[in-house]
C-alpha cells in the first residue's frame, strides 16, 4: 500500500510540480486521505492521495479482492484568488474516502455529491467525474494490479447535476462546451439548460 502511494505522489509531483500545501483527513474505519495543493500560474490544483491505496470493489461482490480492481485519485483545478477554495480539502477527502465508506466505484461519468457547498459560497455541491489521462497520465502498476487513474472533477450546480441525471454526462459536457463554460471558475453560474 505504501509503495503504491509513494509512486502516486511521485507521478503527481512529475505532472504538477512540488505541492505548496497538504492536509490529511482520517474518517472512522478508513485509511488516511491526504489532499495536496499545487499552484500552477493562475490555477490552483488539488489532488487526493490515499484513495488508490486499495482497489475499489463492487459492493455486491461476495469478497473484496485486495489486489485487483480499479484505482484512482481525484484532481480538482480552479482559478486562484477568486474564492476560498482551500476549504475544499475536507469535501475532497470525503469524496476520496467514498469507495471505502460507501463501496462506490468512482469512474468517469459518475456524479459525486458532498451534501453542501464545496467551499464557502460555492454554487456547487457536487462534481462530475471526467476522463483521466490528460493532466496527469495513468500510473501503471505491477501485474495483476490495475493502473491508477487521475480523474478530473468538474464542479456542477444543483440544476446541472439534476440535468445530468436525466440527460447524461456526455450531454452536460457538450452543453458546457457549446456555451464556452469556464469550468475552472469557482464562482461561475450554471450553464443554460433550456
Amino acid at each position: 500500500m505504501g509503495d503504491v502511494l509513494a509512486l502516486v505522489e511521485a507521478r503527481l509531483r512529475t505532472a504538477l510540480g512540488e505541492p505548496d500545501a497538504r492536509a490529511a483527513v482520517t474518517f472512522l474505519g478508513t485509511d488516511r486521505i491526504e489532499v495536496l495543493r499545487f499552484l500552477d500560474g493562475d490555477l490552483v490544483r488539488y489532488a487526493t492521495l490515499g484513495m488508490s491505496a486499495a482497489p475499489m470493489t463492487d459492493p455486491t461482490a461476495a469478497l473484496a479482492d485486495p489486489v485487483k480492481g480499479p484505482r484512482a485519485e481525484l484532481v480538482l483545478s480552479v482559478r486562484a484568488g477568486l474564492a476560498d477554495t482551500d476549504k475544499v480539502l475536507r469535501p475532497l477527502a470525503v469524496l476520496a474516502a467514498s469507495p471505502q465508506v460507501e463501496g462506490l466505484i468512482v469512474a468517469p461519468g459518475a456524479s459525486l455529491d458532498v451534501g453542501g457547498p464545496l467551499w464557502p459560497g460555492a454554487p456547487f455541491s457536487s462534481v462530475l467525474v471526467a476522463e483521466g489521462g490528460g493532466l496527469v497520465e495513468d500510473l501503471e502498476l505491477d501485474d495483476p494490479m490495475d493502473p491508477v487513474r487521475f480523474l478530473p472533477l468538474l464542479p456542477m450546480t444543483q440544476n446541472e447535476a439534476a440535468w445530468k441525471r436525466v440527460k447524461g454526462a456526455q450531454e452536460l459536457q457538450e452543453r458546457w462546451l457549446a456555451h464556452g463554460t469556464d469550468l475552472r471558475d469557482p464562482l461561475r453560474a450554471g450553464v443554460p439548460l433550456d
